[in-house]
């Protein structure tokens, strides 16, 4: 029988930091302390060689439940749709009306942080519905 294992979701980003910080509010998580030796995160970035500043950066669930998010810095800027996408489970529980205002609420909420709101799928009788958004670098994501 196989083991469970630990997930780390990677995201490729042009600016690490701030889109893990994007994040942390979107899912209430929290970025680790920094290395021994340093008071922050800037401080350590400072004593990396030039070319390693800025690289990468995680942040993960303050409770140990959730997958610990990485992002690393990479050249190139998003081209395509995601082949995976994060479901932000906003709505568990919630149908109908009262569903879709809780989507809503949490897309505006998210929206006043940058993120934009793609498009609404309304309830079809099968699934409930669910809002189609992207974070500040353009990763599609769902308020589910």
């Amino acid at each position: 029988m196989a083991s469970v294992r630990q997930v780390q979701v990677t995201f490729d980003s042009a600016d690490p930091e701030r889109l893990a910080y994007f994040w942390c509010e979107i899912l209430g998580y929290v970025v680790p302390s920094p290395p021994g030796g340093f008071a922050t995160w800037t401080d350590y970035d400072a004593s990396l060689p030039v070319e390693s500043r800025g690289r990468a950066f995680v942040c993960g669930d303050p409770t140990g439940v959730g997958p610990r998010l990485h992002f690393q810095r990479v050249p190139e800027g998003k081209v395509a749709k995601n082949r995976v996408h994060l479901d932000v489970r906003v709505g568990t529980g919630l149908v109908g009306d009262e569903r879709l205002a809780a989507l809503e609420a949490e897309s505006d909420r998210l929206v006043a942080l940058g993120a934009v709101q793609v498009r609404v799928l309304h309830a079809d009788g099968v699934d409930e519905s669910c809002i189609v958004m992207r974070d500040i670098e353009g990763n599609e994501f769902c308020l589910d």
